[in-house]
């Protein structure tokens, strides 16, 4: 069976859909979202465990809860989890289903070849010290064909990395993915509807206890830089919680900051389907009877 990932902008419903159908497909789930991965950053992170048990059904799922607050995570990391949790579902003859909106995670897992993890070298970093700064950019660009971030150019200790990373990938052999198969659905919303759903469950996490939530973050020693790094609710929160916005201008912020994140989301799927990856869309706005109709109907046909 090949692998089955469900993506989506932020609030559409895509837990939901990928626990109907493992319940349908005996699968397992394989979280795709950047946050969701710490522990006690649970109402911010929309990581409503709850969700995952239907009708009696309990789905196991991975890559949810396996870090503290604080502690490091990036996408090297999720990757190499990533195959470790889809071999271990492929090892049980279970399917795999991939649910989250993290692009960045999303076309890691899809990627043709694997990330290295590349090492220091000493040698070549005495050699690179001794150049200006625009002949490592002249050197980088004459050894990469892709286009780099700007602080890659403009940054000289990111300058140096980026030319150790592309020295390292020209002498190494790539390994290739272990995933060979993939069908990739889409949930996608009107964005008037989504523009009101984010509000809405703004409002809901409110009562749940957001701030709450937060609040015992930083007594756990997870400190305000770190809440800033991990964004909307974080970010806003702890900028309540300083003194430095207002309930309501906090709410605004927020609810505004949620919706071009988003947009964004969408703007990243659309980049990935110009690079050669089909999207099947549904609507999210359908009943759950019919989104789960429709997916496994996308599934039949592309097995």
């Amino acid at each position: 069976m090949s692998l089955i990932v469900i993506l989506g902008p932020t609030a559409v419903g895509k837990t939901k859909l990928s626990v109907q159908l493992a319940v349908q497909l005996n699968a397992e789930i394989i979280s795709a979202d950047s946050r969701q991965v710490y522990r006690n950053m649970d109402i911010g992170t929309g990581k409503d465990l709850l969700e995952y048990t239907l009708d009696g059904v309990s789905v196991p799922f991975h890559l949810i809860d396996i870090k503290e607050a604080g502690e490091a995570y990036n996408v090297f990391d999720f990757q190499q989890d990533f195959y470790k949790a889809y071999q271990k579902i492929k090892k049980k003859g279970k399917t795999a289903i991939l649910c989250g909106g993290t692009g960045l995670y999303l076309e890691a897992a899809l990627a043709e070849y694997q990330m290295v993890e590349v090492p220091t070298n000493e040698k070549l970093r005495e050699e690179l010290a001794l150049l200006e700064q625009d002949e490592l950019v002249r050197r980088l660009r004459l050894i990469s064909g892709t286009l780099h971030n700007k602080t890659d150019l403009f940054e000289r200790d990111r300058t140096i990395r980026a030319i150790e990373i592309e020295e390292f990938k020209k002498k190494s052999q790539p390994i290739k993915s272990p995933i060979q198969d993939v069908i990739v659905i889409g949930l996608r919303m009107e964005r008037e509807q989504l523009r009101k759903r984010i509000a809405d469950r703004v409002n809901v996490r409110w009562e749940e206890g957001m701030v709450e939530e937060v609040e015992m973050l930083l007594k756990q020693g997870v400190t305000h830089e770190q809440l800033n790094y991990y964004g909307l609710e974080y970010r806003f929160i702890s900028q309540f919680i300083k003194g430095e916005l207002s309930f309501d201008e906090m709410n605004s912020l927020l609810v505004q900051a949620i919706r071009r994140f988003a947009k964004k989301q969408m703007t990243w799927y659309r980049r990935m389907e110009k690079k050669g990856q089909y999207i099947a869309w549904i609507d999210a706005e359908n009943s759950s009877e019919e989104k789960l109709n429709r997916a496994i109907e996308i599934i039949k046909r592309k097995a």
